[in-house]
Parts: C-alpha cells; sequence; structure tokens
C-alpha cells in the first residue's frame, strides 16, 4: 500500500477534477497543478502549491514549458527505497500521484483544426509525466480516465488514503495505452496532413470465446479501444458460450437488418442470408422468412430489428411435448425482448440470445488482415447509382421491392443471386437465393431451384404445377450482385419463368445480354453498382 501525500494534477478534460482534488486534499494530500488547472482548483478553494515552486522555473513558451524537469521527473521516476538516500541529497521531494489527460488533439481534429493548430495540441509534458509515473507504478499512481475517480476515492477512504499495488498496477496499464493510442493518432494524422494512409488500430477486454473456427482452434473477441459503440458491447442473456463462427454468423445476421425498415426478420446460415422477409407484424415476418429455407433454417442464427415479443417466439415450439416439433436455432439477436418473450426462450438452455441493436452498425470502412499485410476499403453502403431500364420492356417494379432485393444481394457471398416478391399483404421476402458459387450459372440454378420447392410447398399443386409454378415466379424479380458475362443465365431464368432481372450492368457483352432479354421478353435494370462480397 502506499499513501497518497502529494498529487500532481494537471488536466484538459476538467470533468469531476474539483471533486477529486477536493477529497485528495481532505486526506491531508498536497496538491500541486498547472496553468489552467490550478485555476480552476484554487477559485474552488482548494490549496495549490504552484508547479513553478517544485521545478524552480516559471512556466514558458505560451505555456509549451510547463513540468518538464529535473525536478518532476526525479520525484516521479526514483526507486524508494533504493535510491532514497540519493533523492535526499538531491532535495527530491516523492509525488506519489499524477492526474493527467492530455491535451484533446482528436477532438480538434475533429473540427477540422488545421495544421498549425492540430501541432499546438500535442501534448508534450503530459506523456512525459504520465510515462514516468506509470514506469514506477509500484510507487506512484498515474490517472489518466475521469472516470476512474469514483474508484479510486472508494479505496482511498477505505484505506486512509492509500492505494494497493494492484490498482497502481491497473492504471499503469491503462497510462501506457492511453499514452500510445495519442501518439497512434498523431502519428497518422501527421501522415494524412501529408497525403499519406497509415493505419494503427488497438484492441483490448478480450475475451475468450468456446473455440475457433473449428474446435481445436483458439479464438478471442476483442473491442476496438476509443469507440462509443461496439458490436463487442452486444449482452448476451441466455445460453452456450458463443463461437468463433457464432460471432461471424450473428453480425451477418445484424448485418441484413441494419437498414431494413418495418419489422424485419434475417434467418442466417453461413453468414448468408437464406431467409428474410419484412412487413407490419412480426410474427408473421418470421413464418416468411423461415419459409424461405425450412432445411437451412436448422441450426441457424435469427435475427430481428424490433423487439421481440413472446408471441413471435412461441413459433420456434420450445414447449411442445414432441420434441421433434422444436425448432432448432442457435442464436436469436435483437435489439430487445419482453419479458415474456425471454422467459419463453429461456426454457432452451442452450439457446443463446443476445442482446443488440442492428442500427448501432454504421461500418465506414472494411478492414481485413492477411499475412503481416491488412487490406482497407470503403464500407458497401450505397445499394444503387441509377435506375436504367435497358430493354424494350419496361418492368413496373415496385421500388421498396427493388432496395429489399438489393439489400438481399449485398449481404450475400458472391456469385449472389436471389429472387424477392411482394406478397399479397404487401410484406417483402426472399424467394429464394443462391451465393458463393465459383460460376454465376451455378448461383443462378440453386435460387431457381429453391424458389421452385418454396412455391411447391407453399401452393400444394397437384395438376399443372409448372405453369402455376412459372406464373408465380414471374411475380417476382431476380438480383444479381454483378454483371451477367453471357447471355445463358438470362435464359436459364426465362425458362424458369422470370420476367424482370435487376443487375449493374458493365459488361463488355451488356449488349448481347439485354438482346437476349428483349428476345424473350424479359425486362432488365441497371443499377450501375456492383456488390462482391468475398
Amino acid at each position: 500500500m502506499i499513501k497518497i501525500q502529494r498529487a500532481l494534477i494537471s488536466v484538459s478534460d476538467k470533468t469531476g477534477i474539483i471533486d477529486f482534488a477536493a477529497s485528495l486534499e481532505r486526506k491531508n494530500c498536497e496538491i500541486i497543478s498547472t496553468g489552467g488547472t490550478k485555476k480552476v482548483l484554487e477559485e474552488a478553494g482548494i490549496t495549490v502549491t504552484d508547479i513553478s515552486a517544485i521545478t524552480g522555473n516559471p512556466e514558458a513558451f505560451g505555456g509549451r514549458m510547463k513540468t518538464i524537469s529535473f525536478q518532476i521527473e526525479s520525484a516521479l521516476l526514483f526507486d524508494r527505497k533504493k535510491d532514497a538516500e540519493e533523492a535526499i541529497e538531491l532535495g527530491i521531494v516523492p509525488i506519489d500521484m499524477v492526474v493527467c489527460n492530455l491535451y484533446p488533439f482528436a477532438k480538434v481534429k475533429a473540427q477540422g483544426a488545421d495544421l498549425p493548430e492540430l501541432i499546438e495540441n500535442i501534448d508534450i509534458g503530459g506523456p512525459t509525466m504520465v510515462r514516468a509515473s506509470a514506469k514506477n507504478y509500484k510507487y506512484v499512481a498515474t490517472v489518466v480516465d475521469p472516470g476512474d475517480y469514483p474508484a479510486l476515492l472508494e479505496e482511498l477512504i477505505a484505506n486512509d488514503g492509500a492505494l494497493k499495488e494492484e490498482t497502481r498496477f491497473h492504471l499503469m496499464r491503462k497510462a501506457f495505452n492511453h499514452t500510445a493510442d495519442y501518439d497512434s493518432l498523431i502519428a497518422t494524422t501527421m501522415d494524412e496532413q501529408a497525403g499519406e494512409l497509415s493505419v494503427r488500430l488497438a484492441f483490448d477486454q478480450a475475451k475468450k470465446l468456446r473455440y475457433g473456427e473449428n474446435s481445436h482452434q483458439d479464438a478471442f473477441f476483442l473491442r476496438q479501444r476509443g469507440v462509443d459503440n461496439s458490436y463487442f458491447d452486444m449482452k448476451v442473456l441466455h445460453g452456450k458460450e458463443l463461437s468463433y463462427n457464432n460471432m461471424v454468423d450473428m453480425y451477418g445476421a445484424l448485418e441484413s437488418m441494419r437498414d431494413m425498415r418495418q419489422h424485419g426478420c434475417a434467418v442466417i446460415k453461413h453468414a448468408n442470408p437464406c431467409g428474410l422477409c419484412t412487413g407490419d407484424d412480426q410474427r408473421s415476418v418470421l413464418e416468411y422468412a423461415w419459409a424461405g429455407d425450412p432445411i437451412s433454417a436448422f441450426g441457424s442464427v435469427i435475427a430481428f430489428n424490433t423487439t421481440v415479443t413472446r408471441e413471435t417466439v412461441e413459433f420456434f415450439y420450445l414447449d411442445a411435448n414432441d420434441r421433434s416439433q422444436r425448432k432448432f436455432v442457435e442464436i436469436i439477436v435483437a435489439p430487445a425482448f419482453t419479458p415474456d418473450a425471454l422467459e419463453y426462450l429461456f426454457l432452451n438452455k442452450n439457446l443463446r440470445v443476445v442482446e443488440y441493436d442492428p442500427h448501432f452498425l454504421t461500418p465506414q470502412k472494411d478492414i481485413k488482415i492477411l499475412h503481416n499485410a491488412l487490406l482497407y476499403q470503403d464500407s458497401d453502403v450505397k445499394i444503387k447509382s441509377k435506375m436504367e431500364c435497358v430493354t424494350k420492356i419496361k418492368p413496373n417494379i415496385d421500388a421498396e421491392l427493388l432496395d429489399f432485393g438489393l439489400k438481399i444481394v449485398r449481404q450475400l457471398k458472391s456469385n449472389a443471386i436471389c429472387v424477392v416478391r411482394k406478397l399479397d399483404n404487401g410484406y417483402c421476402q426472399l424467394l429464394g437465393m443462391g451465393c458463393g458459387q465459383p460460376n454465376r450459372i451455378n448461383s443462378t440454378e440453386l435460387t431457381l431451384k429453391r424458389c421452385r420447392e418454396n412455391l411447391l410447398n407453399e401452393c400444394n399443386i397437384q395438376d399443372n404445377w409448372e405453369d402455376t409454378i412459372k406464373e408465380k415466379m414471374g411475380e417476382g424479380i431476380l438480383v444479381s450482385d454483378a454483371f451477367f458475362p453471357f447471355p445463358d443465365n438470362i435464359e436459364i431464368a426465362h425458362k424458369a419463368g422470370i420476367k424482370t432481372i435487376v443487375q449493374p450492368g458493365g459488361s463488355m457483352r451488356d449488349k448481347s445480354v439485354k438482346e437476349k432479354a428483349d428476345e424473350l421478353g424479359m425486362g432488365m435494370i441497371f443499377t450501375g453498382l456492383r456488390h462482391f462480397k468475398h
């Protein structure tokens, strides 16, 4: 235990500092301070020793020189046992605590500061004090976060003004992370000023996951430091531990819901939506999403974009006496759950129930780490750049359905095809999809096969089913994530009954593809934006 008898306080963010300093003073701690901080504390009636009384020098150069001195750094750095005699000979009196947060470089950058203002907001003395005191954590406490003040005061009161070594070690780690992040931001900003891109990322709060992509792989989940919102902040309300694959699949589910209107539900398998629907009744939306691929829905991750109700989750028949009627899903994630919905979901001890709002997902950049290298790109947030009909037939496409289809195909692994339709009740539904194939023909064929199976199950047709299915297929639109390089996909879609195709265009063979659509009496829209997802 080290008793805090002298504290050096120099803060840019003065949140809570008066109460903290006053509490230290009540514990007979001498307060040393500088400039603006000193003024604030004295105006609050706190007795303050001016930093110049320690350094023997005035503040100089417009405040650029205040704390950097042999006297201050020695008072922080000397070993209280090994160097005690030498400190006495040199007239060095120990400082037991540094309370310091740095010049607001990030704030002025966010406000659009020019280079001279940025330079003036690079702190020098602050990081020097912080690093010196943190290095000597065995004897000195380093406080860089105003959020730590309440807990530290509790400990100081409980221990007659002293702090445990465990606390000082925690503060030390936090301090070095603080200065590392600060210097990283300055370094990348100066590169930016030079017209060069550099990226420095920091993550902590590591949680061990159940396992990685496979059970023999260890995996961890970390939070990016310094951000207001993170996927890491999800609340796991119930169920087994989460694995690496769970995290990836759940993220895909949330992405599928992040900008959907009305009630939405996505059924995800291997990060791809195999069922998705939006409408004005949550239970019905779930049923239509599940119907998109009931077989793949087994062991799926399901995401909602609105508060989940008991009526909705009763669809899973978790309390059915006949266990074969119970629907098996790995995770249900939503912004919130009603209490009775949670009570019902908790009947399955293994089902993971997670609270996270998909609307929090507003990524600006996508990052992928490869071997000692990093890929860095803008996030794919736009869905189209134009709406150009390129065929003689001018299809009358529902704008809401078109947006729905583009948002879905954007989430599917390339090569990606989907068919979407609007139901009589106004709901938008994913009828079928095919993705992740080495060629677009395979994806198209898988999509159309899934659509036919769903329509056969839905209509329970006995006679002339082929004509009926083709008629139903013609009510949907086929959406592709990228251009069709050859007319063969158009022929396959037409044979299945598709009448309208939406694609970005941009192939050197666009002309032959458009001609084939005209020949077959189909409508085709170019959107101008490709949506590859690898």
